[in-house]
């Protein structure tokens, strides 16, 4: 019996995320800015005419890798509240999540790929910038809601221990390019671990 033949839509769905796929790997092996369309394309197995008719532009593409990895980190996040257990043990699942974020390399240098472009070019800041907050608000909800499951009141608003989160992650991504070395990792889980417990759970109380 011969497979079904696949309908137009199916087709520009597959090819839409083959490019994706694609894009993904060159943006984080040589970068955005030295990646071409023309390149997607073809190390995808497309024409260009293909790329644009799924895509308006490059920024497109990169804005809408985004979107999945921030999806993808938000599904993990949900998993803490799923976890449930004591509030040590909610403490341990919330390092254990963000230590397995931290060690992801690719979602980090594309997201620096956009920091970096954002920086220079003031339309794509204009479309990156909604990414960077709604990062931060779901951040902030999610310390609230610890804070509330823990039953402790926070230090700090919620959006400041969120940035400060945030920014704490990011600059270890930073350091885990550059350092492999097992006292990194030492250096790290005593790092998050402090955070979490003395600043979101308030253990200090």
């Amino acid at each position: 019996m011969k497979p079904a033949r696949l309908t137009r839509a199916e087709k520009q769905r597959m090819t839409r995320e083959r490019l994706l796929r694609t894009a993904y790997v060159l943006f984080v092996s040589n970068g955005y800015v030295a990646t071409s369309i023309e390149q997607i394309a073809a190390t995808a197995g497309y024409s260009r005419g293909a790329f644009y008719s799924n895509f308006m532009s490059k920024a497109e593409v990169l804005l809408e890798l985004l979107r999945r990895d921030l999806d993808d980190a938000g599904a993990q996040l949900q998993c803490i509240f799923e976890a449930g257990g004591e509030r040590e043990e909610v403490e341990r699942t919330v390092v254990s999540c963000l230590d397995s974020l931290l060690h992801q390399r690719g979602p980090f240098l594309l997201w620096m790929e956009a920091r970096l472009q954002a920086a220079r070019d003031p339309h794509f800041r204009a479309g990156f910038g909604p990414f960077v907050q709604e990062r931060q608000d779901r951040m902030s909800a999610c310390i609230r809601a610890l804070a509330e499951r823990a039953g402790v009141p926070l230090r700090l608003p919620a959006e400041v221990l969120a940035l400060g989160l945030i920014g704490l992650c990011d600059g270890l991504q930073s350091c885990y390019t550059i350092i492999t070395e097992r006292r990194m990792k030492e250096l790290t889980d005593a790092m998050l671990t402090g955070f979490v417990a003395h600043t979101v759970f308030d253990r200090a109380r």
